[in-house]
């Protein structure tokens, strides 16, 4: 039989083969720590009903709920981050002022989406892959295993910590040392003894940039976060998008990238990549170019119907598997960005103002109101009983919405 440093060096050589960022093994046993921290959290509220870490903690920490008689966890991290094109300077931070969105640069072209860098492609997939290939190895010298990844069984995080792969970030996303956090990140379960990697210490020391970064003050402590202010969950939550937040969501549409853009050790590993010419930045299957990177043509998606949406943009979490909101996060994208007098603008301002569906034809007031677009408001919704009552809500607290007026122009009083 194989011996475990000889089968922990095959398991190794197979991941580093496949390409993964980094690979480590630890102990089965539960994650009391994690369990209890996950509990306090949710009893704060800061979960805000977000399934995936809080569904199940008693089964989430632990392993040997996916897989009985389990002695070891096999980790590892997938890269995501693109590599650099030469001559930029990679990764670097979105300059946005907290809580508000630029002055939209008047230019051709739609408006602009953006999608955070982990969901453009199906990084999960290529992790999945490889982590398959590792029970392969595993089954061959006698032993069993299963691949956790991205499914509620585990929690990625607390085995990546464990297992040696980095150290938890105050930006909540485990940082490997010299690398960063742009990875994805999952296990294989297994009875197979191994040889444990140590913890990695502490590396952020007094640094607080993510927090700073965050639009929203989201990270409310090291390594906390309050999901009921977090852009990424609030994206994927249902109901209305929460009206104090929708200057700050700025041109995001899938994922906020924030935390990540602003940490000196991502930063730093950025500069040492490996550089390429014309590095691919275009986004989800269908998507365009954009010069600030991978982005979704807002107009586009709005004018798709629901098979044509969900074909494109499923991979994503869409609560309910609702197409309604995705387009009502794009409503909100575009009275962050759109240019008022582009192409196409005015006419899918009309259309969602006239939509059937309540919860679109509200954001679609909030959206013409913050392009200064009050004319278009009034032309379409009128009072009367049977207004819904999230449109009747829009139109009471639109002296709340300040119009975004284009960079170096002024709104046209006319339409206030």
């Amino acid at each position: 039989m194989l011996s475990v440093e000889g089968l922990a060096a095959e398991l190794r050589a197979k991941a580093a083969g496949m390409g993964v960022g980094a690979i480590g093994f630890a102990a089965a046993s539960p994650m009391e720590p994690t369990r209890r921290a996950i509990e306090e959290r949710k009893a704060a509220g800061f979960d805000a009903g977000m399934q995936f870490t809080y569904r199940a903690p008693l089964r989430s920490t632990d392993p040997s709920a996916a897989l009985p008689g389990a002695v070891s966890l096999i980790v590892c991290a997938w890269p995501y981050g693109p590599a650099r094109t030469s001559g930029d300077e990679p990764f670097a931070p979105e300059h946005r002022e907290v809580g508000r969105t630029a002055a939209l640069p008047v230019g051709p072209g739609p408006p602009m989406a953006t999608v955070a860098r982990y969901a453009r492609k199906d990084h999960y997939a290529d992790l999945r892959a490889t982590l398959s290939a590792l029970v392969g190895v595993l089954r061959a010298h006698g032993w069993r295993g299963r691949v956790l990844v991205d499914d509620n069984a585990l929690v990625d995080r607390a085995a990546a910590h464990r297992a040696g792969l980095g150290w938890f970030g105050k930006n909540c996303n485990i940082l490997l040392p010299e690398k960063g956090s742009w990875f994805v990140l999952g296990s294989v379960v297994t009875d197979a003894p191994l040889p444990y990697d140590d913890p990695v210490p502490d590396g952020c020391g007094n640094c607080r940039r993510c927090h700073v970064a965050c639009p929203t003050g989201a990270l409310v402590g090291p390594g906390v976060l309050d999901a009921r202010k977090c852009l990424a969950w609030l994206l994927q939550a249902p109901g209305p998008f929460p009206f104090g937040y929708r200057e700050a969501l700025g041109d995001r549409i899938y994922g906020c990238d924030d935390c990540q853009s602003s940490c000196p050790v991502n930063l730093r590993a950025a500069r040492n990549a490996p550089s390429r010419e014309n590095a691919d930045v275009s986004s989800l299957a269908g998507g365009v170019k954009s010069p600030g990177g991978p982005g979704v043509d807002v107009l586009e998606l709005l004018s798709m119907t629901d098979a044509e949406l969900l074909e494109r943009y499923g991979r994503w979490y869409i609560p309910t598997r609702d197409p309604r909101y995705v387009r009502r996060n794009a409503l909100v994208v575009m009275g962050n960005v759109a240019d008022p007098l582009g192409a196409g603008v005015e006419a899918a301002l009309l259309s969602y103002l006239r939509h059937p569906d309540q919860l679109l034809r509200a954001h679609a007031i909030w959206a013409a109101l913050r392009l200064g677009r009050g004319d278009l408001v009034d032309a379409t919704q009128t009072e009367g009983a049977r207004m819904a009552p999230e449109v009747r809500q829009e139109l009471e607290r639109r002296e709340e919405v300040v119009p975004r007026p284009l960079a170096g122009e002024s709104v046209c009083a006319s339409r206030l």
